[in-house]
């Protein structure tokens, strides 16, 4: 409603000694004049610009004759003001303009600017006036005066003797005498036959507020008792008046009234406001909601306020702010929503933590339209400082004026039809949505942070001000800041209207007089051509967008004519492009519905009028007829009352029993909130139903009104829509209020299901009330979102350190700025309809929801809401709501997500209740297993582990990380070994123990893989635990200790770990799948060469040497060879094979093997480094700041490093073999001995030929790196079968080469024997293409034939020799095989003499890790 904005201003009072500081302010009527009162000064301040005019000094002599001045009181119409004075006098003063036609301050132009021109009214509007105060008259009432109260032409005076003089403004009495407080009854109702009277002798009123629309006083007597006195005739004598009071009251300290919802404020001392209404029918005083600070948002000062010091209702009456005895502000919306306190967060305490003394207030007065609060601070403790300091800015006394931005709501309430949040300051419009070609500026805070709190404008706040797309009203939390028009403000300053149109391009602002608007696409305003036109219309009752136009209510004064006109926005503003229609009386409050105006008037009469567009010629203008008259005056008691009104597709009947069902969404009732009470009249129904296919829909009779019904209390806004949508048809045709401080309510309609004819006992309306945490400013009807804003605060008290800044405005105050906020409702309305068992409705309503992309998060706000509720209530429930919840949320697919993510946020102690009502942890892990969900069934394991024996839990990751290695998830294997290590090392200890991070032991990298039995562990445990932090997972003490407990520990568990993952690797080695096993030994680290040594003539030999090579061809996207027809085919033509590959590989980019990245160009060291980066699925996921980083990365490093510089450098860590040389390796087969400089047509074709039938270059480094790990690993089956897929006879005689310098199994060599020739067999029949090398390599094949018959067995497994073949692998991997045995000895055997093998096999972790990356990687060709 009311947000505060910048920082307070000061105004400086002249200088004078403490004794003549300020200590009252009060406003005239019409919030341009203020009058201040020192104990002898009486200064008049003018409001803009704001400045002091006059001031009458009272002389010693009288001063001391009438005593101090204490309260001032104006004349209705500002010309005189009567101050009370200690003594109990009346002084009566006269305000007149003597001058003639002299101002105090003019502003000047330059010479030849447009505001010269000579506009009428021009120099009032623009300048101070100067202004002669007189004292006319002296009153003497002779006892001390409590208070004075203006009424209507009397000035009511409220004596500390108990007596209420009524005296005349010109300071007589008439004739009329004194009324005793005595004799006046009071009772508890104005019902009772005769009230009591006032008992005791000293009884005399402390406060008094006169309500117009009530026609009484609120008032508040000296023993703190409240009550209301209402004259029971027009005559006001004491036979006449009667009093009502409430029982309970009996501290009261001070009241206000707010006229327009008849409410009366009664401060009390107890730091509480109570709010008290009158019952229409039996005059009793009714408490409707207390203002108060509750002990939950400020624990420490809730009960040390004191007692309440004033209360002051705003002048549209939408708020009020209270400030108490020792300090503070507050502000309140009507029915008791808090928007602002300063007793906590930056207003209380300084950014150092330390406490500042609350601001304390002695008087305060709202400024014009609310933009402003004039501030009289009262110095309080400080009252010491004052002499020892008088040039302290703080403690010389001055005026403080707190600036406000508030909702368009606050004064056109038509505006509640709009999903956008518009706010209006006083010369700036703050909106929710900009167009989408202004998204380009990120800093769009600027422009409100940097609010200037000064009338000049911000240099922000013109240009700078970029807002997102109407795609999101949400957004960002920034504002959209609009400057209004400096000439249009100039003269008609304070904007009082504004409102914009439906799409959120176009604003419209109304000041003093005519009106202006604003194009946010052009971002130019728009204002009346001929300003004599502008200043001859006063806006009325607000205004609103229909399509182009803009539809206002106005009293045009030349005409002393009350009129309804349209405007088109396109045209010129001007009367002559404007349609007029003439009113009967003053228009208080307009809206639109469709093409529908309803109009409220001052008397009390409501008017539809029709809307439509007119293409007359040229112009375009719209023209408006009356369709309906309703007189309302039967039912409202003064037109004031009227908050809002609206018309509304929504009645009682939600449209299914309407006998026509198109009328559903007609303007089927009116909704009139009158003073908080939402009152419906629909169309009565009950009588024919004309069908008007024929008539003209203008000229057809509307239905007249039912009476009308009561809906709601406490009401402050209403929303409707009347849009139309199938799916969501609940949200739309829904209605929604916000109630103050009891939260919002909607009234939802409720539809039978599949068209049922619906139960004559069931309403088919439901009103469900449910409490939001922001005030809601907007409703979005289909996204289930309410719109709201809040104020933050920024300090600044920082920048400030000199003492004697200590107290600059900046320092005492923190910055205020308006943030946006949003809420979602839908969990509060689905609850609230499972409470009353209508689970039905709460279904479809959510089914027609779950395409919002935070459905999810409503279900697991519902379900946590709930469960916090119920599970920590203190007494049992006889009827819980969590097993209606749960069975709920079991009606989605998400209920599995939805529960767990509850129980990770929920703590432990709750977890039984939760698992009570929505079944067994071990069920809905396994549902998530049936359903793939492997990311929910690890969040289960958690759950799991916490509840359940450690053997229970490892069961069921045993499960999970058989299904995650099946699918690949190597992301969730990592998480998965790390948790199965971590629940075996915690198997001795019952209660999870808490996590802390793994922590290696002292002695450097290596050590710390010396006790697991493969080495597969470091990779596990430097990944960071990414999407699920599988925790609770036992700390492994660093040190001796440490290291040996881990040892008997662990070495099961691994072994465990180790037996599922050689499993694994044995299954993809049966199936072929050996892009999949390379996948899976570079992501989880698997030791893969000296399990292939092990299993070398068991899993990992050839089975069928033709499905393995169809497999690979089909695994790499390896095109089958083809054979080219020489005479036909064309190097163009057999492009068109490599196309197909490339697009082959395009449609594979899916693939994680295809989104390699190869970058040639990064030497080895470079590349040992990243290497650690890309353990992980993406670099950014490793956390830098693991414990054990920093030592596994030399671990690493060393071996690579240091060997850099050899002779037989790794070529590439990713392929050792240099056979990818592109011109030794791949050209070079097509004929060894041809020139390059003779090349003839058939081998440029042949040289297409092969580059056609080559695949992609990451199917080969991947293919060239299994051959090395084959060849390392002594399985020369596989390494044929990759040699016959590459076509590189170099690989063949590479493995002759190993066969006959080394001993080799001779099965093994029987088996290569018979899978050749099967090969051959099935090239012959099947795939041609095979044959020219099958041939090139026939001598080979004869040479293996040979050895087999032989079987040549050497002495021992030497390593070839340097230079036989360009394909040399590394010898001193060969030679540490044969040192170490590599794979014979389990790990955790060997010695610290291995050392040498130990940094070894990291090395070709190293080398394995790479091509099958799942991120990026960079890798040489050489």
């Amino acid at each position: 409603m009311y947000f505060l904005s910048g920082w307070p201003k000061r105004l400086l009072w002249p200088l004078g000694s403490p004794a003549e500081a300020p200590f009252h302010v009060q406003s005239d009527p019409q919030r341009t004049f203020f009058a201040v009162l020192a104990p002898a000064r009486l200064s008049i301040w003018y409001s803009r610009p704001s400045v002091l005019i006059v001031t009458y000094k009272e002389p010693a002599k009288s001063s001391s004759q009438f005593g101090s001045y204490k309260e001032a009181e104006w004349r209705p119409d500002s010309t005189m003001i009567a101050v009370s004075t200690a003594n109990g006098y009346i002084l009566f003063f006269h305000i007149t303009s003597t001058r003639g036609d002299k101002y105090l301050y003019e502003p000047v132009y330059p010479k030849g600017s447009p505001q010269m021109k000579g506009t009428p009214h021009f120099k009032e509007e623009q300048c101070a006036p100067a202004l002669d105060l007189e004292m006319r008259k002296i009153l003497d009432l002779q006892a001390p005066i409590m208070s004075l109260q203006s009424v209507l032409e009397d000035l009511l005076v409220a004596t500390s003797d108990g007596l209420l003089h009524l005296i005349h403004w010109e300071g007589m009495t008439n004739g009329r005498k004194a009324i005793n407080l005595c004799t006046v009854p009071f009772s508890v109702d104005l019902q009772s036959s005769r009230g009591s009277f006032l008992g005791f002798a000293d009884v005399h009123i402390r406060d008094m507020e006169y309500c117009a629309t009530l026609d009484g006083f609120a008032v508040v007597f000296n023993d703190g008792k409240v009550g209301f006195i209402t004259p029971v005739s027009s005559r006001f004598t004491a036979e006449q008046l009667h009093g009502v009071w409430p029982q309970d009251v009996v501290d009261g300290t001070c009241v206000a009234v707010n006229n327009k919802y008849r409410l009366m404020a009664f401060g009390c001392a107890s730091g509480s406001v109570q709010v008290y209404t009158i019952d229409n029918t039996t005059g009793a005083m009714l408490l409707s909601h207390k203002l108060e600070l509750t002990a939950k948002q400020y624990p420490d000062i809730w009960n040390k306020t004191g007692a309440v010091k004033l209360v002051r209702w705003s002048p549209d009456n939408s708020v009020v702010i209270v400030t108490w005895e020792y300090g503070g502000l507050s502000l309140w919306s009507v029915f008791g929503a808090q928007l602002i306190c300063t007793l906590g967060g930056d207003f209380a305490y300084r950014s150092d933590g330390t406490k500042k003394d609350p601001l304390k207030i002695n008087s305060m007065s709202w400024g014009a339209e609310g933009y402003h609060l004039w501030v009289i601070s009262g110095f309080g403790s400080q009252n010491t400082e004052i002499e020892s300091d008088p040039k302290s800015l703080v403690k010389q006394p001055g005026i403080l004026l707190f600036q406000f931005i508030k909702s368009v709501l606050t004064v056109n309430p038509c505006m509640s039809n709009q999903e956008q949040v518009l706010l209006q300051g006083e010369d700036r419009l703050y909106l929710n949505c900009g167009e989408a070609s202004q998204t380009q500026n990120p800093r769009s805070s600027s422009a409100h942070r940097e609010h200037k709190p000064s009338r000049e404008k911000s240099p922000f706040a013109d240009g700078g001000l970029e807002s997102q797309g109407l795609s999101t009203l949400l957004g960002h939390r920034h504002w959209h800041v609009v400057q209004i028009s400096s000439i249009y403000l100039e003269s008609n300053w304070p904007i009082r209207f504004s409102a914009i149109d439906k799409l959120g391009q176009n604003i419209a602002v109304v000041g003093k007089f005519g009106f202006a608007h604003y194009s946010l696409l052009t971002k130019k305003w728009k204002l009346f051509g001929n300003i004599t036109q502008e200043q001859n219309m006063i806006v009325t009752g607000g205004l609103a967008w229909w399509n182009d136009f803009i539809v206002l209510a106005c009293y045009n004064i030349s005409d002393h004519q009350e009129e309804l006109r349209v405007y088109l926005r396109t045209s010129n503003l001007d009367n002559a492009f404007a349609h007029v229609t003439k009113a009967p009386a003053e228009t208080l409050l307009l809206s639109v519905f469709r093409d529908m105006v309803i109009v409220f008037r001052a008397d009390c009469s409501i008017c539809l009028y029709s809307i439509e567009r007119k293409s007359d010629g040229p112009n375009t203008t719209a023209s408006i007829q009356v369709l309906q008259e309703v007189s309302m005056s039967r039912y409202i008691p003064h037109p004031f009352l009227v908050v809002s009104v609206t018309l509304t597709s929504v009645s009682t009947e939600n449209g299914i029993t309407l006998k026509m069902p198109q009328q559903a969404r007609d303007a089927e009732s009116i909704m009139l909130n009158l003073a908080g009470q939402l009152i419906m009249m629909q169309r009565d129904r009950s009588g024919p139903q004309i069908r008007e296919k024929d008539s003209h829909p203008n000229q057809r009779k509307l239905l007249p009104f039912c009476p009308p019904v009561v809906l709601a209390q406490s009401v402050e806004n209403v929303w409707t829509t009347c849009r139309a949508n199938k799916q969501k048809r609940h949200l739309l045709e829904a209605l929604w209020l916000s109630c103050g401080g009891a939260g919002m309510k909607v009234w939802l309609p409720l539809f039978p299901r599949d068209h049922r004819k619906p139960h004559s006992f069931l309403s088919q309306r439901i009103m469900l009330p449910f409490h939001i945490n922001i005030y809601p400013l907007a409703v979005l009807f289909e996204d289930a979102l309410v719109l709201g804003a809040v104020n933050d605060t920024l300090l600044y008290d920082s920048l400030y350190t000199r003492n004697s800044a200590r107290e600059q405005l900046e320092v005492l105050f923190p910055f205020c700025v308006v943030e946006r906020t949003s809420q979602i409702y839908l969990h509060h309305i689905l609850r609230q309809l499972l409470v009353r068992n209508l689970g039905e409705q709460a279904l479809l309503l959510a089914q027609s929801c779950t395409a919002l992309p935070y459905f999810p998060h409503v279900l697991e706000l519902m379900l946590h809401e709930v469960l916090e509720e119920e599970a920590t209530s203190r007494e049992p429930i006889p009827d819980p709501l969590l097993p209606t919840v749960a069975k709920f949320i079991t009606e989605f697919p998400l209920f599995l997500q939805t529960v767990v993510h509850c129980a990770r946020k929920t703590e432990y102690a709750l977890w039984n209740y939760l698992f009570a009502a929505v079944g067994n942890p071990k069920d809905l892990f396994e549902e998530c297993l049936m359903a793939q969900d492997l990311d929910t069934a690890a969040s289960y394991l958690i759950i799991l582990q916490n509840m359940e024996v450690p053997a229970v839990s490892r069961q069921h990751a045993t499960l999970l990380f058989n299904t995650a290695l099946e699918q690949g998830k190597w992301d969730l294997c990592r998480h998965m070994i790390r948790f199965l290590k971590a629940i075996g090392s915690g198997e001795s200890e019952t209660p999870p123990p808490t996590p802390t991070a793994q922590e290696p032991s002292s002695s450097g990298g290596f050590e710390f893989f010396r006790n697991r039995s493969i080495s597969l562990s470091q990779s596990a445990d430097t990944v960071p635990a990414g999407k699920f932090s599988l925790q609770k997972t036992l700390s492994m003490p660093s040190g001796p200790s440490g290291k040996r407990w881990s040892k008997d520990s662990d070495c099961a568990e691994n072994m465990y770990i180790d037996m599922m993952l050689w499993r694994h690797a044995r299954r993809l080695l049966e199936e072929v799948r050996l892009k999949d096993l390379g996948c899976f030994a570079a992501q989880l680290g698997f030791e893969l060469i000296s399990w292939l040594c092990k299993e070398r003539t068991r899993a990992a030999r050839v089975d069928n040497f033709v499905i393995a090579l169809k497999r690979l061809h089909k695994d790499f996207l390896w095109p089958l060879p083809i054979i080219p027809a020489s005479s036909l085919s064309s190097p163009f033509k057999n492009g068109k094979y490599r196309t197909v590959g490339e697009q082959l590989l395009k449609s594979q980019s899916a693939d994680p093997f295809l989104n390699l990245e190869i970058d040639s160009g990064v030497s080895n060291v470079q590349r040992s480094q990243s290497w650690l980066g890309n353990i992980g699925p993406t670099h950014h996921e490793i956390d830098t700041a693991s414990s054990h980083g920093p030592q596994m990365q030399d671990a690493f490093l060393s071996p690579l490093s240091n060997k850099a510089g050899d002779e037989c450098s790794i070529g590439s860590a990713t392929d050792l073999t240099e056979s990818s040389s592109m011109v030794d390796g791949d050209w070079t087969m097509v004929d060894e001995n041809f020139s390059t400089l003779s090349l003839t047509q058939s081998e440029l074709e042949h040289i297409s030929m092969e580059l056609a039938s080559k695949g992609p270059h990451k199917s080969q480094v991947q293919l060239r790196y299994l051959l090395h790990i084959f060849m390392e690993a002594g399985c020369l089956d596989w390494c044929i079968v990759i040699g016959l897929i590459l076509r590189e006879s170099s690989i063949i005689n590479q493995i002759l080469v190993i066969i006959q310098s080394s001993e080799v199994d001779g099965e093994m060599l029987q088996n290569i024997k018979t899978g050749l020739h099967a090969v051959d067999r099935w090239a012959s029949t099947d795939c041609p293409g095979y044959k020219p090398f099958l041939n090139i390599i026939k001598p080979q094949l004869q040479k293996l034939s040979e050895i087999t018959e032989e079987q040549v067995q050497l002495e021992a497994f030497q390593p070839i020799t340097a230079g036989k073949t360009p394909e040399q692998t590394s010898p001193r991997a060969e030679e540490s095989r044969g040192s170490s045995g590599h794979g014979s000895i389990p790990q955790g055997e060997v010695g610290g003499s291995s050392m040498v093998s130990r940094k070894e096999e990291d090395t070709t972790q190293a080398e394995e890790e790479e091509p099958f990356q799942d991120g990026t990687y960079d890798c040489c060709v050489s």
